[in-house]
């Protein structure tokens, strides 16, 4: 592995897009927003705050069930964010700055008004009906409307990860929403048809990709139940070791990284459980790139505790892999206000800062780390991200960490810490 590749040193900045900058004045940030930001990202100066590259929330055309991770087409830009032809200037214009632009990759489910799922659920004589996963009810688990699903295995947001089809008289599989139906890895088509898009973006010149639950894809070809266990939700009452996690997720990020190996400097990071997460390095060179390590989420405010999670991660890497870190995310409270402790708030925020941007890995911010931006309260009442809502009384939402960016109206947002920027 070559000595100095960007997503080794660089400093990558997420970007949630329709809260970041808006435009046009519609409420929505978008792709023209970004662009008019990018040299306070990094104008080459130490005046700007000198990322490296820029992690892109799902901007594809979607129905917005779960804001973009419900993809229903691979290879254009939902309208409320731009056109391709925006896109194509944000990345002209980031890469004059020296800017990477890393995309968002959901390729565990679609959304269900994508034409694959259309064409799918349409009968069960269609060509596609195998992509997605679909099975017919049984007597052992008790499903809606009195028919049984096929296994216990329950949705990540709430209820069983089946719903009826009545058009064809089967169930199909979600882990997350039910407008969110999973694809079937095992069929090879499938394969053709997402690398096939995969390959439209990488000829575009997009730098590199954040793989959505990358843990994910393959399920027990015997779809058998998972064991259970003690737990709050029905979801946490459940050893997933049948839904996530499959031996074959190794073999097709292996065919992925072998996709990215054919063009010049392009990277994968990717969302996997903490619990297995330096496993999918593989040897290092040959699946992800980078895999993110989630335990500062859930890491107390106290030195040894950080120090063990430090020391955990670089044991578990393989000797060729790199560490990441992360300490804020779209899906998780803002570590600022996870961390609040009245007047010590900002001190504790700086030092979380520099220990970030200092540890060996690369250093993922969230926008607006730089500018201290906390987690807001939203009334339940208005809280407009539903996964969750119908079968989790207590959930509050992400609408609270994905509040708009101050400055978000203007070309000029608050100004970057003083001194040296991250880069």
């Amino acid at each position: 592995m070559p000595d100095h590749l960007w997503w080794r040193e660089g400093v990558i900045y997420q970007i949630y897009p329709r809260s970041f900058a808006d435009s046009n004045g519609d409420g929505v940030g978008d792709l023209p927003g970004i662009i008019a930001h990018l040299d306070y990202l990094n104008d080459g100066t130490p005046n700007s705050l000198g990322v490296d590259a820029i992690w892109l929330s799902p901007i594809y055309p979607s129905p917005m069930r779960d804001f973009g991770y419900d993809v229903a087409n691979y290879h254009d830009v939902d309208p409320v964010f731009g056109t391709l032809a925006d896109f194509d200037h944000l990345l002209a214009e980031a890469h004059k700055r020296g800017i990477r632009v890393i995309m968002d990759w959901v390729m565990n489910h679609t959304s269900d008004q994508h034409p694959w799922f259309l064409e799918s659920r349409s009968s069960r004589a269609n060509p596609k009906r195998d992509w997605y996963i679909w099975r017919d009810s049984s007597p052992r688990v008790r499903g809606e409307a009195g028919r049984g699903v096929p296994n216990n295995w329950q949705s990540v947001f709430g209820g069983p990860a089946w719903t009826w089809d009545e058009t064809t008289g089967q169930y199909y599989l979600h882990l997350f929403l039910p407008q969110q139906p999973d694809l079937n890895w095992r069929h090879p088509q499938v394969h053709e048809a997402v690398f096939d898009e995969l390959r439209f973006w990488l000829d575009r010149g997009v730098d590199g990709f954040r793989l959505d639950v990358a843990d994910a894809y393959y399920k027990d070809a015997q779809l058998r139940d998972n064991p259970r266990r003690l737990g709050l939700r029905a979801y946490d009452r459940q050893q997933h070791i049948y839904d996530w996690n499959q031996p074959e997720n190794h073999d097709l990020l292996q065919e992925f990284r072998q996709l990215l190996d054919q063009y010049p400097e392009r990277m994968a990071v990717g969302e996997v459980g903490q619990w297995h997460a330096a496993s999918y390095y593989g040897s290092g060179s040959d699946e992800l790139h980078l895999a993110f390590n989630f335990a500062f989420l859930e890491c107390p405010w106290t030195a040894p505790a950080f120090q063990r999670v430090i020391a955990a991660w670089d044991a578990a890497v393989p000797p060729n892999g790199w560490p990441c870190y992360v300490l804020s995310n779209h899906d998780q409270t803002r570590h600022i206000s996870r961390y609040a402790a009245g007047r010590f708030t900002e001190a504790r925020a700086r030092v979380a800062a520099t220990m970030l941007l200092t540890l060996r890995g690369t250093p993922f911010l969230y926008y607006g780390e730089e500018l201290g931006l906390r987690q807001v309260s939203i009334p339940r009442a208005e809280i407009v991200d539903p996964p969750g809502k119908r079968y989790w009384p207590i959930y509050k939402g992400r609408d609270g960490c994905r509040t708009p960016y101050p400055g978000a109206t203007s070309p000029t947002p608050a100004s970057p810490p003083a001194g040296p920027g991250c880069g």
